[in-house]
């Protein structure tokens, strides 16, 4: 009889460490589900990152499955209605990437504000931009954050400590003394937009036409660290290359977006990561400590021991 089965995708854990961990289990590393064959099937317990979908179909494959641990926040792609009503166990650990990806943030704001990215990009087309590239200093700008978890808040503080203004779009479920000002104002009030939402049918594509035509007289920055899916990518590159907006950062980027972010006939203030904000040491080590915790926990001492 087969052993029951945990997968992990690389890059969400330690894979070693669950192996020593977890040695009534076999333990299955993986890049796409597709490549493990019978192994979905007897998964008792699964390790994702952001960019792998459990939704329902995928779900209805795993007919074992008991536990998902998400290392990060992101719930999108992940179909949590289908967990609920199987009584499967969601695990996440969203505060512990929220310092690093917040230092991104910052450091994304600062090369916007020093326009950095139109000068290395205008150089990779061979053009020598120094007029074009300058700057406006960070401490003077008022700053909108657009979610208020805890990669929002930490991305305001660190902001907030750079001598910023700094205000939240304002939401009923925030009830702290956070400082918030109403969404339809902060289009008219920012000179920079830091985006720290979740990809929800509500945030799909806020920052679009709309937003930009509101916030067209500012001609703001806008830093995306929550998710792709909250922007409308080509109406924000087209007004970057217009000059609707005067820089662009945007990090939550997966391998099936990059070509979106492809070099254009022209350089642009543009700042594009592959989902980089909480690849730091610290928070690798963090999160890999954490998936096995979490997994002997919840998989019972016997595995555990």
């Amino acid at each position: 009889m087969r052993a029951p089965t945990v997968l992990v995708a690389k890059g969400a854990g330690d894979a070693n460490a669950l192996v020593r961990s977890l040695s009534r289990y076999d333990v299955y590393e993986f890049t796409s589900l597709d490549e493990l064959g019978g192994a979905v099937r007897r998964a008792e317990l699964i390790v994702i990152r952001s960019g792998v979908r459990l939704d329902a179909d995928r779900l209805a494959a795993m007919p074992k499955l008991r536990y998902v641990i998400r290392a990060g926040s992101g719930l999108d792609g992940i179909d949590t209605a289908v967990l609920a009503a199987r009584g499967i166990g969601l695990h996440r650990y969203p505060e512990a990437s929220a310092p690093a990806v917040a230092e991104w943030c910052l450091a994304a704001l600062l090369a916007l504000a020093r326009r950095i990215p139109l000068g290395a990009n205008g150089l990779a087309h061979g053009d020598h931009l120094k007029t074009a590239c300058l700057g406006t200093p960070v401490v003077s700008m008022r700053v909108a954050v657009w979610g208020a978890g805890p990669i929002g808040r930490a991305a305001a503080a660190v902001t907030e400590r750079f001598g910023a203004e700094v205000a939240f779009a304002a939401r009923p479920s925030i009830t702290d003394g956070l400082r918030q000002l109403p969404a339809a104002e902060l289009p008219g009030w920012a000179d920079a937009h830091i985006v720290a939402l979740p990809a929800t049918a509500e945030n799909t594509g806020v920052f679009g036409t709309g937003f930009l035509r509101s916030a067209a007289r500012r001609r703001p920055l806008l830093v995306v660290a929550g998710r792709l899916a909250t922007i409308d990518t080509g109406a924000c590159l087209e007004a970057l290359a217009d000059g609707g907006l005067t820089g662009l950062a945007v990090d939550p980027i997966e391998a099936s977006d990059a070509h979106l972010f492809k070099s254009g006939p022209a350089p642009l203030n543009l700042l594009a990561t592959p989902h980089i904000g909480a690849q730091r040491a610290d928070v690798r080590a963090a999160l890999d400590a954490w998936v096995t915790q979490t997994a002997s926990a919840v998989l019972g001492g016997e595995a555990a021991r």
